[in-house]
This record gives structure tokens, sequence and C-alpha cells, in this order.
């Protein structure tokens, strides 16, 4: 059975991707940070229909904290094959009233997450021949947004080294790609946007649902999407 490390996996649209990974009969290792409760919870709801799930806890601005757990979870149940980086934070204000640490910290779960998490798990998944790295970018790192320049930055960032990792590791059997979600729904969304104002910038007149990207997550991470790797795929109703 193939295992799937999700960072931020008990968030909403975490917890879409790791119920859908494991319909695929993939076994979720579901990170979370100080949510490891929400990430158990995900876990036991996906053992009690069928599936194969476990919570794991680490901060993924530390990159030695990271590489610890990680090595742990290699050494407990041999080589994860696919890593789908989630995790991520806002921390939304214009950039002449933004601060050194709200420009850091969502600059480092974001984009040095990324590298937390896939560098340990890099040189176990070459030896299988077979690995998906997805990360989930954002429409802002395609588009802009106003208040997002830092989260724009991590977005983008990882767009860039999506697309370098993926010649790294083409001969290997393993794709890289990222996920550019728009408005998509969940409780930050709905305490910002109104439906009307939804339906007046989104082309289709409404959000996006979270088990609809998790659809395009579990398509990269199996394998039929084996010949596409580098690429930026946006799923945000025709905003761009």
């Amino acid at each position: 059975m193939r295992r799937a490390l999700v960072t931020g996996g008990a968030s909403p649209l975490g917890t879409a991707i790791c119920r859908r990974l494991a319909a695929d009969g993939i076994h979720v290792v579901i990170h979370a940070h100080a949510g490891l409760d929400r990430a158990q919870a995900v876990a036991d709801e996906i053992r009690q229909v069928g599936g194969a799930a476990e919570a794991v806890r680490f901060d993924v601005t530390d990159a030695a904290a990271t590489a610890a757990a990680i090595e742990d979870l290699l050494a407990a149940g041999g080589p994860v094959q696919i890593l789908v980086h989630n995790a991520g934070i806002h921390d939304d204000v214009p950039m002449a009233g933004m601060t050194e640490k709200q420009w850091r910290s969502v600059i480092d779960v974001s984009l040095n997450g990324f590298y937390a998490a896939a560098r340990p798990l890099l040189l176990p998944m070459m030896g299988t021949r077979w690995g998906r790295i997805v990360a989930i970018s954002s429409l802002s790192a395609i588009m802009g947004n106003r208040g997002q320049v830092n989260y724009a930055a991590a977005k983008a960032g990882l767009i860039g080294a999506v697309k370098a990792l993926s010649l790294e590791c083409a001969s290997r059997g393993i794709t890289v790609n990222a996920v550019a979600p728009g408005i998509i729904e969940s409780p930050a969304v709905a305490a910002v946007l109104t439906k009307e104002r939804i339906a007046a910038v989104v082309p289709m007149k409404r959000a996006g649902k979270p088990e609809e990207v998790a659809d395009l997550v579990a398509f990269l991470a199996s394998d039929r999407a084996a010949y596409i790797s580098g690429q930026a795929i946006s799923i945000n109703g025709g905003m761009a």
C-alpha cells in the first residue's frame, strides 16, 4: 500500500484531500501542527469507513524537527511515495503596514515548509522509482491579490520550486506539480466573502468545493498522471 503525507491535513481542504486519497486505497499520514486532535479525528473517520490513516504532529517551519519526524515515519513504514504540501497560513495586510514577522511567518509555512517536508522524502522516494509530489499553491500566486503580498510570494515560490524539482526527479519516475485553487468553500472564505461577491468575481458564479480540488490532487497523485510534471494547474471557476 502506498503512503501519502498530507501537510496541513486537518484543514478543510486538507481533510478533503486525505479522504479522497484514502478512498483510492492509499495509507494517509495526516500532518498537523497545532491541531493534532483534528488530524486524529480525520484519521479515525477514515479508519471507520475502512481506510488506512494515522495522524502526526510536527512544525514544518522547523526543518530539523520535520526531518526527525519524517525519519520516524520512514523507519516505521518505509518510503512515503506521495507528498501533498497543503500547509499554509494567511496573515493579510497591505505591504506598507506589514511587519517582518508577518512576512516571514507566511513564507516559512508555505515555502520553507515545502523544503522541510520534501527534502527528507526524496531519496527514499527515488529508490522506489515512483513518486508524486503536489504542492498547493494559489490563484494569488498567478494573479496577485491586495493585502497578500506575503502569501502570493510564498505560493508563487512553490510554483518555481515545483518546476525546478520536477526536472531533478523526472528520470526517477517522480512527478512534481502544483495546484492553484481560487475561491474554495471554507469557514474562512465565508467569513469575508458573501455569495453575491463570489458570484460577481467568479465566472462560474460560485465558490469551488474542497472535494473538487481533492479530485484534482488525487488524479495527479495517481498512475494516470505519470506524464504530467512541472505544471501549475489552476482550479478557479474560470477566474484566470
